[in-house]
């Protein structure tokens, strides 16, 4: 079967078919997911022409300007996945508390979470911003959704990806048994096998730290960058776009790290666990990479609030394990 005959609502069919006992709520949920990042795509695409650029007159839970693309892709997202009869609650970095399923819709047996609108601080010089989403299966009784049914450690993760809206749109995914790349036909509207099975290469030679940051770092982890920097065996180049998810692709299939990490400033770091950390995290392991906060495997953190930030060390095993061994001394 040739790639591009393959769209997404195909994959998904092809692989619930491997499991007998699936009932098809997990591929109506990534569906959906694939449907409000197309509506988001679409608008992104013509956010130079149109009154949704720069800020809303608005903060996050976090303190943050809100831009308006963000209040309205967090919109699409809660609308596209609402009224489906398959969750019992969302979780969004934008709100400050879960977003339960109105009363008048049925419920039923997962929670997602996800940020709506990565990096949405670039949408005014054009620059590549996502959306990343998890799939848990709630851990609570009667599918009322509650805190509890987030607090779950990446471990317990059914499926997560993310969008990246770029030169194209392209959606990657895991649902445990690998990592595919479904890229948007915008000329029919579907969403096109383009990658599949993609392995992040056990070394690479990106490094992508916010360096301005630096004096506000640890000595350890000053020092493994500049053990980066003076590599004789690898030339290790520096490429830092400032959002997350194009900084992750990129170093997803060419192979890097991306760091995150504390500093003077934020000592558990800015980006968040449950929306941002994790899911990629759960992708980069099934790619065969690896995340870590220094220390914890980020899939191992169970958070103790659904906004929790941590530090982040995310891509190739190799520079991910050289990371974590400077941060603990072994280096």
């Amino acid at each position: 079967m040739q790639k591009g005959l393959t769209n997404l609502n195909r994959y998904l069919l092809e692989e619930q078919r491997k499991y007998p006992h699936a009932t098809g709520d997990f591929t109506f949920i990534i569906e959906q997911i694939a449907f409000a990042s197309k509506i988001i795509a679409r608008e992104v695409n013509k956010a130079g022409i149109v009154n949704i650029l720069g800020k809303a007159q608005s903060v996050n839970v976090h303190g943050e300007d809100q831009q308006k693309l963000d209040v309205y892709s967090n919109a699409k997202m809660i609308e596209a996945l609402d009224h489906i009869g398959k969750l019992c609650a969302m979780g969004s970095e934008e709100c400050e508390d879960i977003v339960p399923i109105p009363d008048k819709y049925p419920k039923g047996k997962y929670v997602v979470v996800f940020d709506p609108l990565d990096g949405s601080s670039n949408i005014d010089v054009n620059i590549s911003i996502g959306t990343i989403f998890g799939v848990y299966r709630a851990v609570t009784e009667g599918n009322q959704g509650t805190v509890e049914d987030f607090l779950q450690s990446g471990r317990n993760l059914v499926a997560s990806g993310y969008v990246i809206y770029g030169s194209s749109t392209m959606l990657v995914y895991t649902a445990g048994n690998g990592v595919s790349g479904f890229t948007l036909d915008p000329g029919v509207g579907e969403f096109l096998l383009s990658h599949e099975n993609i392995k992040i290469p056990e070394k690479g030679k990106i490094y992508s730290f916010n360096e301005a940051n630096f004096d506000r770092w640890t000595p350890e982890i000053q020092n493994y960058v500049k053990s980066l920097r003076s590599n004789k065996e690898r030339q290790y180049t520096g490429r830092y776009i400032g959002s997350l998810v194009a900084d992750f692709h990129r170093n997803l299939l060419k192979g890097g790290v991306f760091a995150y990490p504390g500093d003077t400033n934020n000592p558990n770091g800015k980006l968040r666990l449950l929306y941002e950390a994790a899911p990629l995290a759960y992708i980069v392991e099934q790619a065969g990479g690896a995340a870590t906060d220094g220390i914890n495997n980020i899939l191992d953190i169970k958070p103790e609030g659904i906004h929790q930030r941590t530090p982040l060390v995310i891509g190739s095993k190799y520079e991910v394990e050289l990371y974590r061994k400077y941060v603990t001394g072994e280096v």
